[in-house]
């Protein structure tokens, strides 16, 4: 019964990843155009809308500023100063200049060495960084290294606990478990729909979310785009429909699997 119980769970999930790419294609996620500024967005997106991540970012960009060398040698005061739109400037400043630190001491200062370490041993090393959560550390791995992890965010939680999956409070590690064993076969049997085939335009379609950049369109092997894909798809549906207090199921490619849906089969 619970292995029955877990293939059927499985088998939803790869159904949302097709439903919703065939419905709005690519997302285009991470919008950055290097390793060290996707790191740097997961930093300042915590806490803090996306809007605002941007603003923060241009101005790192502006300044001239927005690398490992670039930060390394700016002033706290003024890194705060450049990404205070982001909110909780003074802490994200200082865990920026950890991280900083962590990749000079381990790694010389270098993205590459980091990401070529195995998934495990580099998840933990970023796990014990002050301000590095789970889903920062997965961001990190998945978006800056294509390290294949799959994100697991507050919209990925409150789609599963709306169609009757797993409760939203689930453990963060069995959600993740559950989204990388769901999709391993679609990357194995290649399953990945072509871009642009069957896309629909409609009322309240939300479009690429984010336009093509160096980080989004960078080679990555099959598993590792699926889970970015499916991601990117997730916060859609929670931005344009599955909203915190407001919910707009019209329109949303997941509406067939809402359970009272399903049972109206």
């Amino acid at each position: 019964m619970t292995r029955n119980i877990r293939t059927g769970k499985d088998a939803e999930i790869r159904s949302y990843y097709r439903a919703m790419y065939r419905a709005w294609g690519p997302q285009h996620w991470w919008p950055a155009e290097s390793p060290f500024e996707v790191i740097v967005g997961t930093y300042l997106t915590q806490n803090s809308s996306w809007t605002n991540v941007e603003r923060a970012i241009r101005n790192l960009r502006d300044a001239g500023v927005l690398s490992v060398d670039g930060m390394r040698n700016l002033k706290r005061s003024r890194l705060e100063r450049l990404i205070r739109p982001s909110g909780y400037f003074r802490q994200k400043a200082q865990r920026l200049k950890t991280f900083i630190s962590f990749l000079d001491l381990r790694y010389e200062g270098s993205l590459e060495k980091m990401f070529a370490q195995p998934t495990h041993t580099l998840r933990g090393q970023l796990l014990d960084l002050n301000g590095i959560g789970p889903e920062t550390a997965d961001s990190i791995l998945l978006y800056a290294g294509n390290h294949p992890v799959f994100v697991v965010d507050a919209y990925t939680r409150r789609v599963l606990n709306r169609h009757d999956i797993l409760r939203e409070k689930t453990d963060y590690e069995e959600i993740r478990t559950l989204f990388e064993r769901a999709l391993r076969p679609v990357t194995e049997q290649q399953e990945h729909v072509r871009e642009g085939d069957g896309l629909r335009l409609e009322s309240g379609f939300p479009g690429i979310v984010h336009p093509p950049s160096a980080m989004s369109t960078a080679h990555r092997t099959a598993q590792v785009q699926v889970y970015n894909e499916m991601h990117g798809l997730l916060v859609g549906v929670g931005k344009f429909h599955c909203g915190k207090s407001k919910v707009k199921c019209d329109g949303c490619p997941l509406q067939r699997f809402l359970p009272k849906a399903k049972d109206e089969r």
